[in-house]
């Protein structure tokens, strides 16, 4: 049984919950919450309602925001003749992060996996490929996975952008295979982007 009164026990188990906090570093959270002022707490529990209030995904490339569009996507000084698909809003976080591209970005919220179930309809196909038809992208980089998921998705985009007569580019060697976009370091994610090649 925990030393610990129940209201201190109770954060600590809702801490512990988060990925890659144990409960060591749990217990050594809540006590700094509990060490901190009132107003430090109540921001931080306020910072947590609003993440769930607030935030949505982007009308135009399902980014996470708390606008219809995304900031990204309202940047006049963006390029908008390059597209970035990516998996998932970490992964667009990552690469922009890497200061090695200044288009826009589009989530396709996975990646085809047939043996899960998951086609073309499961993730967002179609979407993109309406984006594409209504605004001036005339190159659009995939940056999915380098998993066999990823590569995939990769050669069916491939595929229907060049019955679009649109460029299709791969985000080059760099990225460890079957990585994560969102771990990789920033001068690697830089350099695959610089790297890339076509489909």
């Amino acid at each position: 049984m925990s030393a610990y009164p129940q209201s201190i026990t109770n954060l600590i188990r809702h801490i512990a919950r988060l990925p890659g906090i144990g409960e060591k570093t749990a217990e050594r959270l809540a006590l700094h919450i509990l060490r901190g002022s009132r107003q430090d707490a109540e921001q931080l529990a306020q910072a947590i309602v609003d993440i769930k209030t607030r935030t949505r995904l982007c009308q135009e490339c399902f980014g996470l925001s708390d606008q219809p569009v995304c900031r990204i996507c309202a940047d006049p000084t963006r390029q908008t003749g390059q597209l970035c698909v990516v998996e998932q809003p970490g992964d667009m976080m990552a690469i922009d992060k890497s200061g090695a591209y200044a288009g826009r970005y589009f989530i396709l919220g996975g990646t085809l996996s047939p043996m899960n179930g998951i086609g073309p309809d499961q993730i967002r196909i179609r979407p993109l490929l309406d984006l594409i038809r209504r605004t001036r992208v005339t190159e659009v980089i995939v940056a999915t996975s380098t998993s066999v998921e990823g590569e995939a998705t990769a050669d069916f985009l491939a595929g229907r952008l060049r019955s679009l007569s649109i460029a299709a580019t791969r985000i080059a060697s760099g990225v460890p295979m079957g990585g994560d976009l969102k771990f990789v370091d920033q001068v690697t994610l830089k350099k695959a982007m610089e790297a890339r090649h076509a489909v």
